[in-house]
């Protein structure tokens, strides 16, 4: 019996996880979720699952939850979500957390000697150097959750990690792959949303539709499979079928494919080494009948050539970056800029921050801040 942590637990990846934790009652067992601030959402989780210790985002909450659980402990905040992070009992801790707030409780769980699976790519992308160099000294395993970094995964067990010539990874386009763009200033944020083959949360829907979530995804490939920039590749493939590709030294390339549900990638994380039943349907390549491939257009997407920047420059240049688009994609959301300024706004915090090191949480949390409030500065 694996005993799980969930950090995000009402979110797209966590009720995800949750679905595969009810479907083996026999190998999963729930002891910690952290969450935001649906009440109902969570009341209904810790019914059906009983943890012993919940983290949510607000007192009020914490306070009209604690009423209906009075023998389960309810925590508050980032400090409640590391506590969770941390559970004593805990075997395996999903980090699921959206975005900067995800990196401080992976941390803990890090420090803690938790085995962690990594859907937040957040703090991977903020914090490379960091947690890498934690989770070595801690002998903490890693695995990847994105699709993307799980189907790359997959692809090298088996095989050694020196005889990877490249990583190719793959963007389905988003919803504007083949739209003109002369017309990307009028986009609004309800065509943003509609994403043609993923059900995900609205900030990475945005990032997929301006090709940031790969760009986020090139940085976290880099630090999970210690690679530099050059030999990470990223192909628009619009039908989402192979999820990613290892290209090895002898010309030979491995591929993972499957329907688009992040159930898969979820449970290979959750079950490793095995494999479990997901829920997950199979694929039939004679009804997909086609899958075609394009390189992505540096122009319309300039946010990806951005990611590629930072990473390249390293130190806390990755964490403004991140810190920069978090800014730019909630002033999308409430129509505040436009789809085409968003890479403009990253852009601009960029070239006014002077580049430093990246030694410690404070380091990587300071350069955060300091993103915002120049992000900030910016969109006024």
């Amino acid at each position: 019996m694996k005993k799980i942590v969930i950090l995000g637990s009402t979110g797209s990846i966590g009720t995800q996880a949750l679905d595969i934790v009810a479907r083996h009652p026999d190998k999963f067992q729930v002891v910690g979720l952290a969450a935001g601030n649906n009440a109902d959402l969570v009341r209904e989780q810790i019914i059906k699952f009983q943890p012993t210790l919940v983290s949510v985002a607000q007192e009020d909450t914490a306070r009209a939850l604690q009423q209906h659980f009075p023998k389960i402990k309810i925590l508050v905040g980032n400090e409640g979500h590391c506590e969770v992070a941390r559970h004593p009992e805990a075997d395996f801790v999903i980090s699921a957390i959206v975005g900067a707030a995800g990196l401080s409780p992976t941390i803990a769980a890090i420090d803690a000697g938790k085995t962690v699976g990594l859907a937040n790519k957040e703090s991977l992308v903020i914090a490379g150097e960091l947690m890498t160099r934690k989770a070595r000294e801690k002998g903490v395993l890693l695995f990847p959750i994105d699709s993307e970094h799980s189907a790359v995964f997959q692809s090298i067990v088996g095989n050694r990690l020196q005889d990877v010539k490249r990583i190719i990874l793959t963007a389905s386009g988003g919803p504007f792959f083949q739209r003109s763009k002369e017309s990307f200033a009028t986009i609004t944020v309800e065509e943003a949303l509609k994403h043609p083959n993923w059900k995900m949360g609205p900030k990475i829907t945005i990032d997929s539709a301006t090709l940031m979530n790969k760009g986020l995804e090139v940085i976290e490939a880099a630090w999970f499979f210690d690679r530099s920039p050059e030999k990470i590749e990223v192909h628009i493939h619009p039908q989402s079928i192979i999820h990613s590709m290892v290209e090895y030294i002898d010309g030979s390339v491995m591929a993972q494919l499957g329907v688009p549900d992040m159930r898969c990638a979820i449970s290979y994380a959750m079950a490793y080494p095995e494999r479990v039943e997901s829920g997950v349907k199979s694929l039939d390549l004679t009804e997909v009948g086609t899958l075609s491939f394009f390189k992505p257009d540096p122009e319309k997407f300039p946010s990806l050539g951005l990611a590629y920047r930072a990473l390249k420059e390293k130190g806390t240049m990755p964490a403004v970056l991140n810190a920069a688009n978090e800014i730019a994609v909630e002033r999308f959301l409430k129509k505040e800029i436009r789809f085409t300024d968003i890479p403009v706004l990253v852009e601009r915090t960029m070239n006014q921050h002077r580049l430093g090191p990246l030694k410690t949480l404070e380091d990587v949390l300071a350069a955060d801040r300091w993103a915002r409030e120049t992000a900030r500065k910016v969109v006024s």
